[in-house]
């Protein structure tokens, strides 16, 4: 079993940029593919990004592409969702979901990661 924490969230003007953190406890983090989710007020959490086990491929929800980045250091046990040229519309609840997985897997529905962090707050103001 593996926990996660999320941190890195805050408060940031329309263009800003934030990095939050995923950081793992409890196993080998590098065992894991790693997604990021959020949850916009009024509508259902959805995928963001995710990373394989060993950070060679990622994949982008199409309205963070060229924005956002996701990258790891499994010898720190964290993941990392740079988020750049920021938008209102970016504003919610992040989180960051893992499982086990082979070195090619990765995943966009909630359904297929196992364990979940406790969210960290993202607001972009206009």
């Amino acid at each position: 079993q593996v926990q996660l924490v999320e941190s890195g969230g805050g408060v940031v003007q329309a263009g800003g940029s934030l990095r939050l953190s995923c950081t793992a406890s409890g196993q080998t983090f590098g065992d894991y593919a790693v997604g990021w989710f959020r949850q916009i007020p009024g509508k259902v959490r959805g995928f963001v990004a995710t990373i394989t086990r060993g950070g060679g491929s990622t994949l982008y929800e199409n309205s963070v592409k060229g924005r956002f980045t996701v990258s790891r250091d499994n010898n720190k046990n964290t993941v990392w969702l740079q988020m750049d040229s920021l938008k209102p519309e970016d504003t919610g609840a992040y989180y960051c979901a893992a499982r086990t997985a082979t070195a090619q897997d990765v995943g966009v529905l909630e359904t297929w990661y196992r364990y979940w962090g406790q969210g960290t707050q993202v607001t972009v103001s206009s």
